[in-house]
């Protein structure tokens, strides 16, 4: 491969990784908040996950979080999920379907990887699969340990008001 058609496939990669981030985000952008605010088993924390703490204890997640970008920077409509917007059930409610919405998002984002065998060398398939992996997980982890910690929080704030 000469240096011209790795600068094209770069460029050809980089041009379709764009399209699918900015088709799929909008798409999941749009969808109404109602559909997350529904349980959705995909979505559900599971008991294995110990209420959000494996996350931490599996990759530290507290560490190193708040470096991920928020969507809500790019897209400035869109829910910015870098702190709470207040302890009311229907504020917390909110946010736990907006982590629904994101790592939904993130899950869609990483479903178009295997196209890229269809031009590029199995060796550079591979490193795009590898790199939708790698864009993808952080956010996914992220919003289950934030989505199980606003559950435990919401739960705690509505046994207050039935009280």
């Amino acid at each position: 491969m000469t240096i011209l058609e790795a600068i094209t496939l770069i460029l050809i990669n980089g041009v379709a990784w764009l399209f699918f981030h900015f088709t799929i985000s909008a798409m999941c952008f749009y969808i109404p908040l109602r559909f997350f605010l529904k349980d959705i088993p995909f979505l559900r924390i599971a008991k294995w996950e110990k209420q959000g703490n494996i996350w931490h204890q599996l990759f530290r997640v507290k560490t190193w979080k708040q470096h991920l970008m928020d969507g809500s920077k790019i897209v400035k409509k869109s829910y910015n999920k870098s702190h709470l917007h207040g302890n009311a059930v229907e504020q917390l409610t909110e946010f736990a379907a907006e982590t629904k919405r994101a790592e939904l998002t993130h899950w869609l984002l990483m479903v178009p990887a295997p196209l890229f065998f269809l031009w590029n060398p199995e060796w550079a398939a591979w490193i795009n699969v590898a790199y939708a992996i790698i864009a993808n997980v952080p956010f996914i982890v992220t919003q289950r340990y934030n989505r199980a910690r606003i559950e435990r929080l919401l739960q705690r704030v509505k046994e207050k008001v039935s009280r």
